[in-house]
């Protein structure tokens, strides 16, 4: 699934068409996590982008003029991919909606597995179900240790899936939790009520490390994972445990190993994340 770097990524790929005039709109497939609504051509058509933002791993696009306004939430879901294509070319069988400027160009959805989303919103984003509960963005200031150490002292969850649960922090998913965890030396079964303040300003500082790496490597590429542009990501040729079960540590040398921790495979290196007994 795309996490938080990929999906900003793609924002920043769609920009140039910020300013431009929505011409039309074809729905091919309206059965995606959500149905699309069958009126959206009708809110999208004739309506210029006034901007381009991202909320955790969703992309607002806000369209309309001084009279009316609204927002078209977009969310990649575990296979999505979305193109700017600089003039039309013939769909192909998972691509599902197509938003066509008076320039020519075309934002592409495509999605195999159809867990994505394509939903209208007239209402102000941040009180939408989807968004209203999220936490903080990781790269933002609200988001540092004193904000976690106070999250994290009444859980006894294992500090891996506590920094994926998006209630706390949006957008560090698998991926990118493995990797600022070891960075910080911590292992990721810890239960997270034992995180010091000291252990959480080092995690807060590498996780924002990580995704400021990885969004200048241009995200990872695994599986279907392109920007906007049809570019892929590097990032995932820095991995220190990422995905490198029974591979070397890059530090020390040991042997990375897998957990499952939340349903979710969970790598560390068991010699610079030590477990420590409370």
């Amino acid at each position: 699934m795309p996490e938080l770097p990929e999906v900003e990524v793609t924002r920043l790929g769609l920009l140039p068409v910020q300013g431009a005039r929505i011409r039309e709109v074809t729905i091919r497939h309206h059965g995606l996590r959500w149905p699309i609504p069958a009126d959206l051509p009708q809110h999208l058509q004739g309506q210029r982008v006034l901007q381009l933002t991202r909320r955790a791993k969703y992309i607002l696009i806000e369209v309309g003029d001084s009279t009316r306004k609204g927002v078209l939430l977009l969310h990649l879901g575990m296979s999505g991919r979305l193109c700017l294509l600089e003039r039309y070319f013939p769909h192909e069988k998972h691509d599902h909606v197509d938003i066509a400027f008076e320039d020519g160009r075309v934002i592409r959805l495509r999605d195999p597995r159809r867990f994505g989303a394509v939903l209208w919103l007239d209402q102000e984003p941040s009180q939408h179900p989807l968004l209203s509960s999220l936490g903080p963005e990781p790269l933002d200031d609200a988001f540092d240790s004193e904000y976690l150490f106070q999250q994290l002292r009444s859980r006894n969850a294992a500090i891996k899936p506590t920094i994926m649960d998006a209630h706390i922090v949006v957008g560090v998913g698998n991926i990118y939790a493995s990797e600022s965890l070891f960075r910080a030396r911590i292992h990721p079964e810890t239960p997270s009520k034992q995180l010091t303040l000291l252990q959480c300003q080092l995690l807060v500082a590498e996780i924002k490390a990580t995704l400021h790496a990885a969004l200048a490597a241009g995200g990872s590429s695994l599986r279907d994972f392109f920007g906007a542009d049809g570019n892929p990501g590097y990032f995932q040729q820095t991995y220190y445990v990422y995905g490198r079960t029974g591979e070397p540590c890059r530090v020390c040398g040991q042997l990375i190993r897998t957990i499952r921790l939340g349903q979710r495979s969970t790598f560390y290196c068991a010699s610079c994340q030590p477990r420590t007994v409370a």
